[in-house]
């Protein structure tokens, strides 16, 4: 077999290889259905819903993930969550990380609830986002570059621990001098560790508007999850997707930034069965999807 009829079929195989991928990649859209993450709808929800409805719910609506945000009545209930997500073939893919940030090791190793979080992480093999705001709490009277410093320790801390069990730490903003986007941007670059980003919330970030889509495009290299939520910049602070008058000019700007991460729709409403609510949301979705002319993506809805 000479040289050429090798080199030749190397050429043809990596061709094939090429548009497989190629065509893989074309199939999943960054809007599609598949890509899309309910957050904020396990103490949200008017129903209270068990682990065992709550995952029926997110099967019936064709959902394969959960960002799971808890209250201290859910902790009894952690490992049924697992379970009943796997049965319905859904994954959690992130989880809220209640208790602040340690100041050194011995605070994480001497709290019970960080470590109660950590068993549980580690117990379930979950390899997941945990996800937490961040705040400058007691570190408001100093300057952004020593918060930017002391946060960063603090955050390498967690992220360490963290790290040992396969997961990741996301920041989020929840107002604040730890929500503005520069913030959590300047605090990461002086992070160590290599398992931290940002997910970041629209509905936290209706004082941002006028900053995007620097802001976003700044956040870009960290972003983990972008959860999508109806804006305006009057407020309110939670409104149906499709609802606000700049939730097409946001959905553009993701795409055209080339983030290809997850998004997440959000229950964020006390009052009403969350179903409703997140069906709410997937029906303004695709109504936007199709006003961006994303045919295929609002397909999968």
């Amino acid at each position: 077999m000479n040289k050429s009829f090798l080199f030749m079929s190397k050429i043809i195989l990596l061709l094939i290889l090429c548009f497989a991928t190629g065509c893989s990649h074309q199939h999943k859209s960054l809007f599609s259905k598949e890509n899309i993450t309910p957050w904020c709808i396990v103490p949200f929800d008017v129903k209270q819903r068990t682990p065992q409805a709550r995952a029926e719910m997110l099967q019936r609506l064709g959902f394969s993930k959960l960002a799971y945000d808890w209250r201290d009545v859910n902790i009894p209930e952690f490992d049924e969550e697992v379970a009943q997500l796997k049965k319905h073939g859904i994954r959690m893919t992130a989880f809220w990380w209640n208790g602040g940030l340690p100041a050194n090791e011995n605070e994480l190793k001497a709290s019970e609830r960080m470590n109660m979080q950590i068993d549980f992480l580690k117990r379930n093999s979950l390899n997941l986002e945990v996800w937490m705001t961040l705040s400058d709490g007691n570190l408001k009277q100093e300057s952004d570059e020593v918060k930017y410093t002391k946060l960063a320790s603090q955050i390498d801390v967690l992220a360490g621990e963290l790290k040992k069990i396969n997961c990741r730490l996301g920041l989020y903003n929840h107002g604040g001098w730890g929500g503005m986007p520069k913030n959590m941007v300047e605090t990461i670059k002086r992070v160590k560790s290599d398992n931290v980003g940002i997910v970041y919330n629209f509905h936290h970030g209706h004082e941002h508007l006028d900053m995007m889509p620097a802001a976003f495009n700044m956040m870009l290299p960290y972003l983990y999850c972008v959860n999508l939520n109806g804006m305006k910049k009057e407020g309110p602070q939670i409104l149906p997707l499709g609802e606000g008058s700049e939730d097409a000019r946001i959905l553009k700007m993701i795409a055209e930034s080339g983030y290809s991460g997850p998004l997440g729709i959000l229950g964020h409403v006390n009052e009403e069965d969350v179903e409703i609510v997140l069906k709410r949301n997937l029906e303004g979705l695709k109504k936007l999807l199709m006003e961006l002319g994303e045919t295929k993506a609002s397909k999968t809805y």
